[in-house]
């Protein structure tokens, strides 16, 4: 099972604190989610591979690295897995992006499929799934599985906050999923809501309510 990786990072816990804040608007929301997915974008592609290049330098003929042959797919879960997308794209522009719509019953909390649209090659790719919030981990859990299901064998999943159950849930079901989060916070409320959390992330996004 992979460990978790819990991200520490000064910038990314400062800009999860203007999260949290109850008076942080839609715009600064959708900024801050923005800025936090990058950060953590640079992170979760640590272990991408390089192969030397020559490259033509003003001066002189160099030996540098780029990234060799691995092609991203970024998988935002609907919706607000969408606001992480902008900021992964500013990293990896080539990536392509697919989408899965799953929504959670307001009865039972279980995720409901509703859209799934992937790119074809995606058993080819390495993905990385996105969702701000990992609650119960219902979500996330069936959104891996589809994706598996497609054939794809490289797959993280990348949160901004989690709840020691969504996160005890996804690792348990996917032990071979990496899962790169922001921050871990105490437990799950009655009406399954991360606490302290930040309240419906795409709610905050979107500015509905």
């Amino acid at each position: 099972m992979t460990k978790p990786a819990i991200m520490d990072h000064p910038l990314i816990q400062h800009k999860i604190s203007l999260l949290r804040d109850k008076n942080t608007g839609s715009k600064e929301f959708r900024e801050l989610v923005t800025e936090i997915a990058m950060l953590m974008c640079y992170e979760a592609t640590r272990d991408l591979p390089l192969k030397e290049i020559e490259i033509e330098t003003p001066v002189a003929i160099a030996k540098t690295r780029v990234i060799s042959g691995r092609k991203l797919a970024f998988v935002p879960i609907l919706r607000a897995g969408l606001g992480m997308v902008d900021g992964m794209l500013n990293l990896v522009p080539a990536a392509k992006v697919g989408h899965i719509g799953l929504y959670r019953d307001p009865e039972t909390h279980l995720p409901v499929e509703y859209y799934c649209k992937l790119p074809s090659d995606i058993a080819e790719r390495d993905v990385i799934v996105l969702d701000p919030m990992l609650a119960t981990g219902g979500s996330a859990v069936d959104a891996i599985d589809i994706i598996k299901r497609k054939g794809a064998k490289n797959i993280k999943f990348m949160c901004i906050i989690a709840a020691p159950e969504g996160l005890e849930a996804l690792t348990k079901a996917h032990p071979d999923v990496a899962v790169y989060c922001g921050v871990l916070d105490d437990h799950l409320n009655e009406n399954k809501y991360i606490v302290p959390g930040l309240g419906d992330a795409g709610d905050r996004i979107f500015g509905t309510r």
